[in-house]
């Protein structure tokens, strides 16, 4: 055992002799990247991961079925350098399931799997009697919201929208009606480029809330970061009838009507826009538009 700048450091030859691994398991194990190349050391949460992936291997799992289930563990705990150890995990059949606060749910679809024991639940059944209680026998669904609340601190970093856009996938996969889940999700692939992700994750927001403004006024942002114009006025206007008193959306207006050749009809958005906010840098940028489109009209 060696010191390291995180904590103590077993060598391979430790690991295998501490968790007692035949060849055929090391060889196994060496498959799924989880022992490393000849020299190099591991830290105790390497360590756990190492031994929670051949307790599943001795109890019947398959080297395609972890390496399935850590390439699927690593979008749910993408900061994580040990995923086996951040989660606990279970064989089930031919899955290999997370359990978390008494509820088992598949890693690779966010959904529950109910193990509903029968013996147990008549116990339960007569002790609720018993007690004049009504206890729910189908676990509660996982929260989205846990899952938006940690998207939403990570897409205020940078460095962290990757990760910010593996949570809000997750959001959507246990709620797919989630409307800010879906317009979220849009906006960072916006941010990062991805155009046809961007359009297609604001349009499952309008599918799922017919009334999202934002995700309205995100396709009119894409649409005119695109170049279509004709397309962005569309869409703004579609947020502007849903929120009229919508801002952003006359600002943006204003600008793509001014850039479409369309004075007369940019000073309208430009006036409302000033009447909504009258004292940021916007609103100076505004006024200067204003009086350029006043001047250009006819």
């Amino acid at each position: 055992m060696t010191d390291g700048p995180s904590g103590w450091l077993l060598s391979e030859r430790e690991v295998v002799r501490l968790l007692s691994l035949t060849p055929k398991r090391v060889a196994q194990l060496r498959r799924l990247g989880l022992l490393k190349p000849e020299g190099q050391g591991y830290h105790f949460r390497e360590v756990v991961g190492v031994r929670v992936a051949g307790e599943l291997l001795a109890g019947g799992a398959s080297v395609r079925q972890i390496r399935r289930a850590l390439e699927d563990l690593r979008r749910l705990v993408p900061e994580s350098d040990a995923p086996l150890a951040a989660l606990r995990l279970k064989l089930d059949g031919q899955r290999i399931l997370v359990e978390s606060d008494g509820v088992s749910f598949d890693p690779r679809t966010g959904q529950i799997v109910l193990t509903l024991d029968i013996g147990d639940l008549e116990q339960q059944a007569r002790a609720s009697l018993a007690r004049g209680m009504v206890r729910p026998l189908v676990p509660p669904a996982l929260s989205a919201d846990a899952w938006f609340g940690r998207a939403a601190e990570l897409d205020q970093d940078p460095s962290q929208w990757e990760a910010a856009v593996s949570a809000y996938e997750q959001v959507v996969a246990i709620d797919p009606t989630c409307a800010a889940g879906w317009n979220n999700l849009g906006l960072l692939n916006h941010r990062m480029g991805q155009y046809d992700k961007a359009g297609d994750c604001y349009r499952a927001a309008l599918a799922a809330d017919p009334a999202s403004y934002q995700a309205a006024y995100n396709l009119g942002s894409l649409t005119e970061d695109l170049g279509d114009l004709p397309g962005a006025v569309g869409w703004y206007r579609r947020a502007l009838e849903m929120a009229p008193d919508y801002a952003d959306a006359h600002f943006n207006l204003a600008g793509v009507l001014a850039k479409a050749g369309r004075p007369r009809e940019a000073a309208i958005h430009w006036r409302r826009y000033l009447e909504l906010d009258q004292g940021s840098p916007w609103a100076q940028l505004a006024r200067v538009n204003l009086g350029e489109a006043e001047d250009t009209d006819p």
